[in-house]
């Protein structure tokens, strides 16, 4: 069975952020992720992680004016400064968390725009220079227009060709099933031929991104494949608790029996 990691923005919501981390773990989760920990200092946060022995196993970096809209800036020509801000104070929450995953958003811009494609990959190849040295991957994660329309990385096969682009050991995939699903179907065949580049999974039920149980995938079978490709890594439940966190677990006891047992 994989190792989950708690979405702390999704779930557990019934707490405060920082209080998140003791509910996490006290449900039986030995890992978390967020989307932002912006609005914590960084030592608080890692307070949180190392009081209850949790790992931190992602998080993103900054997006720019989230509640204006923005959606990351790496494919925004005209952001690049404000995007260089953004690694370093990632940076400093990474070293303080520990994280070794760090996920850079594209942002909203046109798919097909060489100016667009250019920001992109120079910001990616910025990003991933400064996380290399610090022994920390950058990670690309195709998202679906119905969740973030207009959103440039909305292709699995546009991301695999960054990838093999830029040549750089530390840039991965982050392969959520539920964007999977939802862009192009075919979830298994693209995690057997995509886990070699893949650094980071992600789950939720389609279409309603509630727990990962029912619905349009076999999530029990695809934990299986996981296990049987020699997948090592953290799954990220980022999805919406259908009726609050702690009565949607039933589908995580078996991981938490395991952990405990």
């Amino acid at each position: 069975m994989p190792i989950f990691a708690a979405n702390l923005t999704m779930m557990f919501t019934e707490w405060p952020f920082l209080d998140r981390f003791d509910a996490a773990a006290d449900a039986g989760f030995q890992a978390v992720e967020f989307l932002f920990p912006y609005d914590h200092a960084p030592d608080a946060v890692a307070a949180r992680l190392q009081r209850n022995r949790l790992t931190q196993a992602l998080f993103n970096m900054p997006p720019g004016d989230w509640a204006a809209g923005e959606r990351g800036l790496a494919a925004l020509p005209d952001r690049f400064a404000d995007l260089r801000a953004g690694v370093e104070t990632a940076l400093i929450f990474a070293e303080a968390t520990g994280c070794r995953r760090l996920h850079l958003m594209a942002g909203l811009a046109d798919p097909a725009d060489p100016a667009a494609q250019a920001s992109y990959r120079r910001a990616v190849t910025h990003a991933a220079g400064a996380l290399a040295e610090r022994g920390i991957d950058l990670l690309l994660e195709p998202i679906n227009g119905r969740d973030m329309p207009g959103y440039f990385l909305n292709d699995f096969a546009l991301a695999e060709r960054l990838i093999a682009e830029t040549g750089l050991p530390n840039v991965k995939l982050q392969f959520d099933l539920y964007h999977r699903q939802i862009l192009h179907g075919d979830v298994t065949m693209a995690l057997r031929r995509l886990l070699p580049i893949t650094g980071h999974i992600q789950v939720a039920s389609v279409p309603s991104r509630h727990e990962p149980a029912g619905e349009e995938l076999n999530h029990p079978f695809l934990f299986a494949e996981l296990d049987r490709l020699g997948y090592r890594g953290f799954v990220g439940c980022e999805y919406r608790p259908r009726a609050g966190t702690l009565a949607g677990l039933g589908w995580f006891t078996p991981q938490r029996d395991r952990l405990v047992g």
